[in-house]
């Protein structure tokens, strides 16, 4: 995707950058407030999490029927679970193949033009692809990141609504102000008053780690996602099935060992993981643990469970479907992850969840829920991955994530398992 994003966007952004300076006389400079807008975030679910408050904000300006969202097949599901756009606003683009991603771009320019979408609203930072289908709507509202003197990779003049990417303000935050500069005059950009505020939030706590953002003010106020008890059963029978007997009566622990492809620098190291597991089962009778992840990380994650050995850990990788996944989420007590979407997934159930950052900052991307416990070593080299730079870093090594001890995590997990 960055590859294709590099080769391709940087010339495509720089020849409609040229095409808008020499077609600019007939852009409306008056402002007046859209009718119906365009969310774009091709990929990360955890982010769309993240953008809830941006949905909501946005439905209540505009009217729910008049917000749409086009995003990749495969990151839909987290969108419907939010349950603030409509189904069939959401405009979906298959990714598998470029000759299938090319083709569905093309049909959902063509339906959010036919849809009558005036406003634009890039959620992606600095994404040349995204910019580019932006402009391609036609929209006479464009709102995205600009890179004004050179604070993020190029990607062209192709917004309207020009933002300054803030690199201390949370995610949340700054997806709530893309919706808040819709209703803005474009020269009064970047900069307008907001009732946003910087908060920072720090408790040390004796050793290299640190919880991070033990803020006043949280947003508790995610969506819940409906299970009914015949889910809730069929988890609870597969959960019997991949785990025997060890399941009935005892309280249920998550590991998500994996972080994706996309960045694989966010990965605790595995024998991390294989002593916490262990350290957790030789602690408490009453545990049993249940290791999760995707299909295609289904063999590795098996790998591992038989590598802790014990009688009550096993796996579940690839044996739920997403919705699924939330269920289990619903009847576990807590989820041990590294930084990737299942950390934000625990926002919108009951359940506890550890994150564990490294080359990411949980100042920009940790979830804001209550029940979310932010674990960061905060080197000095860190956050070596962000927006700025297109989360590309020269480092091959995420001595960052080895930093924060099996001791804190335990010790985490330990107070969350006696709070009940």
């Amino acid at each position: 995707m960055r590859l294709f994003d590099r080769l391709l966007g940087v010339p495509a952004c720089a020849f409609l950058t040229l095409i808008r300076k020499l077609m600019s006389w007939q852009e409306d400079t008056e402002h007046v407030s859209p009718r119906k807008v365009l969310f774009i975030k091709l990929a990360e679910q955890g982010s769309t999490v993240l953008a809830y408050r941006a949905l909501r904000l946005a439905a209540e300006r505009y009217g729910r029927e008049n917000v749409y969202f086009m995003v990749f097949e495969d990151n839909r599901f987290i969108l419907d679970a939010l349950e603030v756009v409509p189904k069939e606003n959401v405009v979906v683009i298959r990714e598998n193949h470029l000759w299938e991603m090319m083709g569905d771009t093309l049909a959902a320019l063509r339906h959010v033009q036919n849809a009558g979408v005036d406003a634009t609203v890039d959620l992606e930072f600095f994404a040349r692809s995204t910019a580019v289908i932006s402009f391609l709507t036609g929209a006479r509202i464009r709102v995205g990141y600009h890179s004004w003197s050179g604070e993020g990779p190029f990607r062209g003049d192709l917004m309207t609504h020009r933002l300054f990417f803030n690199h201390h303000l949370h995610t949340s935050d700054a997806f709530q102000m893309h919706v808040e500069a819709l209703e803005q005059p474009a020269k009064n950009l970047p900069f307008f008053e907001s009732d946003i505020r910087l908060s920072f939030g720090c408790m040390d706590r004796g050793g290299p780690v640190k919880t991070l953002f033990e803020l006043e003010s949280r947003d508790d106020d995610y969506p819940a996602i409906a299970v009914s008890d015949a889910e809730m059963e069929g988890v609870r029978s597969k959960l019997e099935a991949a785990g025997a007997e060890s399941v009935k009566g005892r309280r249920l622990v998550l590991l998500n060992p994996n972080c994706g492809d996309m960045l694989p620098l966010r990965r605790w190291p595995e024998e991390n993981y294989i002593a916490l597991a262990q350290g957790l089962l030789d602690a408490h009778g009453d545990i049993v643990i249940a290791l999760t992840g995707g299909p295609a990380e289904a063999e590795v994650v098996d790998a591992l469970s038989g590598k802790i050995s014990r009688d009550r850990c096993f796996s579940m990788a690839g044996r739920t479907t997403m919705k699924e996944l939330m269920v289990l989420y619903h009847l576990a007590t807590v989820l041990v992850t590294n930084d990737s979407g299942p950390a934000h997934f625990t926002s919108l159930t009951p359940m506890h969840s550890v994150v564990l950052f490294g080359p990411e900052s949980p100042a920009l991307f940790g979830s804001r829920s209550s029940r979310s416990h932010l674990l960061w070593a905060g080197t000095a080299f860190t956050p070596c991955v962000h927006a700025l730079n297109n989360r590309e870093t020269p480092s091959e090594d995420n001595s960052c994530m080895s930093l924060i001890p099996v001791e804190d995590v335990l010790a985490t997990v330990e107070g969350i398992l006696q709070r009940g």
